[in-house]
């Protein structure tokens, strides 16, 4: 039921939400994340022109990092981030023919989920990894009881409403990530910000994480 395709091995389990990212700020911000050390890199849909923001930094970065769409609610656009080179499709719900197509295409499945019925759906349907989503109305505990029940292998995120200062009572219950939105970036936010705040995500996760 579970899928072993890892897309955090040999990557921190942080993925940077990019919502209203511009395609003229596609190679700047997404380089000083990898820089950082945050090399999963989510564009949103909702986003303008997404699709070609996707593009440039696949382009630019190539095997450095891994790129893909969010807020991908048709199938049609699993086609589209697949033809720039996308490689991830994250999800805010749960729709069983958007993860599907995703793994037809053979591309990362991250759908949102929130009770143990969609869990369940999710990984029946292949997806690589569960979003708890919006993890802020879920919390931590909830999401232990939740983890008990689920295949052992199971890789899951926590996303909406992530701040680094929260990272240590997720990891305590055995969250396996986070996906980082507007504490990370807002639109109109200058790339030193991004920087800065990405290299302090970083340092925060890697103080929890380390032994």
């Amino acid at each position: 039921m579970t899928n072993n395709n890892n897309i955090f091995n040999s990557r921190r389990p942080l993925i940077a939400i990019l919502r209203g990212i511009t395609p003229l700020e596609a190679e700047s911000v997404s380089d000083v994340l990898i820089e950082a050390g945050i090399s999963i890199i989510e564009v949103p849909l909702n986003s303008p022109q997404p699709f070609e923001t996707i593009e440039r930094m696949v382009k630019f970065h190539g095997e450095n990092g891994i790129f893909g769409a969010g807020t991908v609610l048709r199938e049609y656009d699993v086609y589209r981030v697949k033809e720039v080179g996308g490689k991830i499709i994250v999800s805010p719900n749960l729709n069983t023919l958007v993860i599907k197509k995703t793994k037809e295409l053979n591309m990362y499945s991250i759908p949102g989920v929130f009770t143990a019925t969609e869990c369940f759906d999710a990984l029946d349907s292949g997806a690589d990894v569960l979003k708890f989503f919006p993890a802020s109305l879920l919390k931590d505990e909830n999401f232990r009881a939740l983890q008990a029940v689920l295949p052992e292998n199971t890789i899951s995120i926590a996303v909406g409403g992530i701040t680094e200062n929260v990272f240590q009572s997720w990891l305590e219950v055995n969250i396996s990530g986070f996906g980082l939105g507007s504490n990370l970036y807002k639109p109109g936010m200058l790339v030193e910000e991004v920087k800065v705040k990405a290299q302090n995500i970083v340092k925060f996760y890697d103080k929890c994480t380390r032994g």
